[in-house]
């Protein structure tokens, strides 16, 4: 979407031709295939590991980092690998965001008139939000160094990711449509009045 809205602002004369179904598949195809693969090794990586008769995991699901805290056996290659595959399939397209971003931004700011940038700014925030909310928890979680007393902000940061991110984006994205404000401006008129 970053690469999207990146064309349609910075480019937009040019869009079509740019972003065709090919380059658009490419990008899917991409992003899929890099997610797949992680995920494989990762649960290869955790099949190969001892683990005790009966693991007690502080979590509301099997993440990875509690299920290699609770291994029995040597965790060197699956710790390295996490510390791969973090930077590689999180903070790598999170700079990618932001980098695009950071074009997005200089290039609304050119625009002369404020219903423009307005517009701009509009289309690209409810992106940004969900990316910032999504990215940060994934961050803090995997990229950024762990303590063992964070157990309940851990805990809380993964609900984030999995289910409040998910939750809030089609609300996010639904908030900016004229006609679904309005019929909830009226919905809420109504049940109050």
């Amino acid at each position: 979407m970053a690469y999207d809205r990146y064309l349609a602002i910075c480019y937009p004369l040019h869009y079509n031709c740019l972003m065709s179904q090919t380059v658009c598949l490419t990008l899917v195809l991409c992003i899929w295939t890099s997610g797949f693969l992680a995920a494989m090794i990762i649960s290869m990586l955790i099949y190969q590991l001892d683990f005790p008769a009966q693991p007690q995991i502080d979590r509301f699901f099997c993440d990875f980092m509690p299920l290699l805290k609770a291994a029995c056996s040597d965790v060197s290659l699956p710790e390295m690998f996490r510390l791969v595959a973090s930077f590689t399939v999180t903070l790598i397209p999170f700079l990618l965001i932001i980098t695009s971003y950071v074009y997005i931004i200089s290039t609304i700011l050119k625009i002369p008139l404020a219903t423009g940038r307005h517009k701009a700014f509009s289309t690209c925030s409810s992106h940004l939000l969900v990316v910032a909310m999504y990215f940060g928890t994934l961050i803090a979680l995997y990229v950024a160094p762990s303590t063992s007393n964070a157990v309940n902000l851990n805990k809380a940061l993964s609900l984030l990711y999995t289910v409040a991110t998910p939750m809030f984006n089609p609300i996010i994205y639904t908030l900016r449509n004229k006609e679904i404000r309005e019929a909830l401006r009226l919905t809420f008129r109504i049940s109050s009045g």
